[in-house]
């Protein structure tokens, strides 16, 4: 089933139950998810396009604008999962919104992906962004193929979890650049590191300890607290979901269902 909402956003709903919405990241689209499809099948996952990704309209402006756009679209009280720049704008719903979303889930993901020298905080260096953004006018399908190449780095399958990444994420069109774009912004410029500390609400964080845009070092500067949880997967990388599935859905179902119950 696809739901149809104001702002155009492409919204797959699969299964019976909780409400799970899932976000993906930067340069694919939800079909990312398709390998859990089976396994989430007791949750109404809403498998999200973001905006101008797969077959969604682009909307203009930053975040809170996408947000904004997100939270209308999507039930009130369902737990938001997000990988990667997906994390930021979940994060960033759970900070706006709290009062409608249940728990948050954050894979692969930071509050503040630019690695800043001054402050000693890990990330993807400034150069590496920029390369991308300068890309974007000239080839995007190798941009997006150059990023899906990075994203698997470090994991043991590699190469064949950037074929899976890859022949998932090529079924729907690719996005424009405007999205891609306003997405590079916010892995460049969303620092939300200081409002941590306001989520109040049930938030499970899986890491990748071979991340190579996520660190692993990002984790233990992070805030703590009882109601959040961290996995950190051994041999996983950006992706542990794809790469490391059953690892993954270890962690994932028993939290759900602690939520959910």
């Amino acid at each position: 089933m696809t739901s149809n909402n104001s702002a155009n956003l492409h919204i797959e709903i699969i299964g019976q139950g909780p409400d799970l919405v899932m976000l993906h990241g930067w340069g694919v689209n939800s079909a990312v998810f398709t390998p859990l499809h089976q396994s989430l099948s007791q949750y109404r996952v809403h498998y999200v396009d973001l905006p101008g990704f797969g077959h969604s309209q682009q909307i203009e402006g930053g975040l809170s604008t996408w947000v904004d756009a997100l939270v209308t679209a999507l039930p009130e009280h369902a737990i938001w999962a997000g990988w990667s720049l997906g994390g930021l704008v979940a994060t960033q719903a759970a900070l706006s919104y709290p009062q409608k979303i249940k728990g948050l889930i954050t894979i692969a993901s930071s509050p503040c992906f630019m690695a800043k020298e001054d402050e000693a905080w890990p990330g993807i260096p400034p150069q590496v962004l920029n390369q991308f953004s300068e890309q974007l006018g000239q080839n995007l399908p190798r941009t997006i193929e150059r990023f899906l190449a990075i994203q698997a780095m470090g994991s043991e399958t590699a190469k064949e979890d950037i074929k899976q990444l890859r022949d998932l994420v090529l079924a729907r069109p690719l996005p424009t650049v405007t999205a891609l774009s306003q997405g590079l912004s916010m892995l460049t410029d969303i620092d939300l590191r200081s409002q941590l500390t306001e989520l109040q609400l049930p938030w499970l964080r899986i890491w990748g300890r071979l991340d190579g845009l996520v660190p692993k070092r990002v984790q233990p500067k992070m805030p703590m607290a009882s109601h959040i949880e961290d996995a950190m997967l051994a041999k996983a990388s950006h992706a542990p979901f794809i790469s490391h599935q059953q690892a993954f859905l270890q962690i994932f179902m028993p939290w759900l269902a602690l939520q959910t119950r």
